[in-house]
């Protein structure tokens, strides 16, 4: 994967076949201190002590079509690499959650990505999960979360309805955009 946008993509996706109704995702850039953070909590299935021991492993996943799950490696990998790494916590059925921290200005850093894509998609394509997605740059932050959003456009509301996507990936870029600039 190029992007650490695309990371958080493949372990919110796992959160969602793990039955998690609340994913929350933070990404922090403390720029002043030179690392990033991600962070994924979700209230999914979570994991046994023993599956757990071995999660990082590549060979090791739940997945029936293939013996492979490489996503959590992968972006240990990339943490590590980038003067960084990984750590995951989870308990059966309470839930899980992936840390991430990299040196922010590392040259080895892979981009952060388009998150307003990434989380325009995860919303769209999972109307029975909520997700609040905070991102903060030093001392300043976006938040969204789909609760609100829900209450605001009632029982009716289709997140994946054209015009709503689009407001979404608005919504979110514009927030993050504004981060930036002050």
């Amino acid at each position: 994967m190029q992007e650490i946008s695309l990371h958080i993509l493949d372990i919110v996706n796992n959160s969602v076949k793990a039955g998690a109704t609340l994913v929350e995702i933070t990404v922090c850039e403390a720029i002043s201190e030179n690392r990033l953070r991600i962070e994924i909590d979700d209230d999914g299935c979570g994991m046994d002590e023993e599956f757990l021991s071995h999660v990082l492993d590549p060979f090791q996943t739940t997945r029936t079509t293939r013996k492979v799950g490489m996503g959590l490696s992968l972006f240990q990998a990339a943490a590590q690499a980038a003067g960084g790494d990984l750590s995951i916590w989870s308990r059966k059925g309470v839930g899980t959650k992936v840390k991430a921290e990299f040196q922010y200005d590392h040259i080895d850093r892979q981009p952060l990505g388009d998150m307003a894509e990434t989380m325009t998609v995860l919303i769209s394509g999972n109307m029975l999960t909520d997700f609040v997605y905070c991102h903060k740059v030093d001392d300043r932050q976006f938040i969204l979360d789909t609760r609100e959003i829900k209450q605001i456009l009632g029982q009716d509301g289709d997140f994946s309805c054209p015009e709503i996507v689009l407001w979404l990936k608005e919504y979110i870029s514009e927030g993050i955009l504004e981060l930036k600039r002050e």
